[in-house]
């Protein structure tokens, strides 16, 4: 039998229930004092499959997640799990939404990666009610970190994450990363077409990734932990228009505080039903980018980029409401920036009605052609790159990193 031995310090009090249960000491001795520790052997069967739930005991939650009914639900782009262990094997089962059943909803269907230590594995699109992933498996027990990472945005499709199957030891959350990022944005931060380098091709959740777009770049460069609240084609007054109609059932702020938003069913489960619990952790920082669907909108009346720029305090009113801590960027540009100067009145506002100046602003450079695009016009990935460092780089200066 291959077994897996780990020496503990563990107390002589808490001995018992670390070997049977697994339970970690808290040090809490008779009378606050702590009792003497001893080197313990614990043994780990590396043949014997356990199963674990993906609830916050036993992962650690990335972006906006809910746990409901033995699921982890995840919605976001960028939200999903992460968690550690020592073993041979790995597996993950997943659920799909009806997307997932509709072959015609096939560029809908959510696209999920799973790294193993850093590496993606797994790159699939949910095409069934669940799924099983053969994740990890080795001849010798290593030190593994697994990231289940929802790679597609919430409007289109959701997903959840079921049992976490491994042979080793029990699965614990990663760590906390000092510093804690929110990106609220549309397409650009999705990742809309980061996998599609032709401009004239169109929408589909096979070709979105939100890894390769300038916000989860951003997070990896500062090594932060990080939330997106992101969808295509919203505003903060309209969400894209060609006809000059203004689309209000496209806009970020009402759905703000909520898990997230998805016009695919997924069982009992609606992300716009469930209200986001801001006490759970507040970001450090929080980078809004928000205005290039707007500006479809818009356009040149200057009237209509008022109503924007109005609408854009208001929502920084209640950004602060939530975040009383967070700095707070507010950038623009890099599908134009023609709404960019009514964010810095927007922000002007904001302060001289608050009194707030723990607020910025960022103007990111227009996309230069010679650096090509993905579907529709959206950035390449040399323009999410150089987007990320200049973002990287304001942000230094505004935390003194």
């Amino acid at each position: 039998m291959r077994s897996l031995k780990i020496i503990s310090l563990v107390s002589a009090a808490a001995l018992s229930a670390a070997v049977f249960s697994g339970c970690s000491n808290n040090n809490a001795g008779n009378g606050g004092e702590t009792p003497a520790e001893q080197a313990t052997e614990v043994t780990y069967d590396m043949n014997t499959e356990t199963s674990y739930k993906a609830n916050y005991d036993n992962i650690k939650a990335l972006g906006r997640t809910y746990f409901n009914e033995d699921k982890l639900y995840c919605a976001l782009s960028g939200s999903g799990a992460e968690f550690s262990f020592t073993g041979t094997e790995c597996k993950v089962s997943v659920t799909g939404d009806s997307t997932s059943l509709s072959a015609a909803n096939a560029d809908n269907q959510v696209r999920i990666g799973i790294y193993v230590n850093g590496e993606r594995v797994i790159d699939d699109m949910i095409d069934n009610l669940q799924e099983t992933y053969d994740v990890f498996s080795s001849d010798t027990a290593e030190d593994v970190t697994v990231s289940i990472v929802k790679l597609s945005e919430s409007p289109m499709s959701t997903m959840g994450i079921g049992d976490i199957t491994v042979k080793g030891t029990p699965i614990k959350p990663t760590d906390n990363k000092d510093l804690f990022i929110e990106f609220i944005g549309d397409s650009i931060t999705c990742g809309y077409g980061a996998d599609d380098p032709d401009r004239d091709h169109h929408f589909s959740t096979k070709t979105e990734d939100v890894t390769k777009a300038y916000a989860y770049k951003t997070a990896q460069a500062l090594n932060a932990d990080y939330s997106m609240v992101s969808f295509s084609g919203y505003g903060i007054i309209s969400g894209y228009t060609s006809n000059n109609q203004k689309v209000t059932s496209q806009t970020v702020p009402q759905f703000y505080t909520k898990l997230g938003y998805s016009w695919s069913a997924n069982g009992n489960f609606t992300p716009a039903n469930v209200e986001w619990d801001f006490s759970k952790r507040q970001p450090d920082l929080i980078v809004l980018n928000l205005g290039t669907n707007d500006d479809s909108y818009t356009q040149n009346d200057s009237e209509k980029q008022e109503e924007y720029s109005t609408a854009y305090t208001e929502f920084l009113k209640t950004i602060r409401e939530k975040n009383p801590d967070a700095k707070i960027l507010c950038v623009l540009g890099i599908m134009g920036d023609r709404l960019f100067e009514y964010v810095q009145y927007a922000v002007e506002n904001y302060t001289a009605e608050t009194g707030d100046n723990n607020i910025y602003t960022m103007k990111f450079d227009v996309q230069d052609p010679a650096d090509g695009y993905s579907a529709d016009w959206h950035p390449s990935i040399v323009t999410h790159d150089k987007a990320a460092e200049k973002l990287t780089t304001e942000i230094k200066a505004i935390l003194g990193l």
